[in-house]
């Protein structure tokens, strides 16, 4: 019997996903969550997490893990397909669960250590980072989707204080 490999848990949007030609949509209020994530297809790749993905694919059960609400499912694994990422089991935000993207995806790695080792989590979002890391898991902190100062309040806002993605 073959043993099974350990997860690699990577994020989507700010890792894979270059979400800031829709971020207009959530930068004022009222903040247009709907056109936000209808957008979402649209989101060109990011060639250093396309990267990265396949790179742990190569030894690793890749599992995507994402803020994304579970009703952008069809969308996100379509985009998926279509730019060629590897496959694996894509985890996402419960419809109604506004906790901060900190709490969400710390939970998300605990219940795939239960099954079994999680070698690292990627992603781009500092505070999930150092929740992460605080909670005992390696990280890859994905820093090659610049941003501006602005963009990146709008972000953290999004995925820290309103739960969105």
């Amino acid at each position: 019997m073959s043993e099974l490999r350990p997860y690699a848990a990577v994020d989507l949007d700010g890792v894979v996903a270059d979400v800031r030609h829709r971020l207009h949509h959530v930068e004022s209020r009222p903040k247009a969550w709907d056109a936000f994530f209808a957008a979402a297809p649209d989101d060109p790749l990011l060639v250093e997490g396309e990267a990265v993905a396949h790179q742990l694919a190569a030894d690793h059960e890749l599992v995507w893990v994402t803020g994304r609400p579970e009703r952008c499912r069809a969308d996100t694994e379509r985009w998926l397909r279509e730019h060629g990422l590897p496959e694996g089991r894509l985890l996402m935000r419960r419809g109604g669960d506004r906790r901060p993207a900190r709490q969400t995806k710390v939970e998300l790695l605990r219940r795939l250590a239960a099954e079994r080792p999680v070698d690292v989590l990627v992603d781009d979002d500092a505070a999930v980072v150092a929740a992460a890391r605080a909670a005992g898991f390696a990280v890859m902190h994905a820093d090659w989707m610049g941003r501006d100062a602005d963009e990146q309040l709008t972000l953290q806002q999004a995925q820290q204080d309103e739960g969105r993605t």
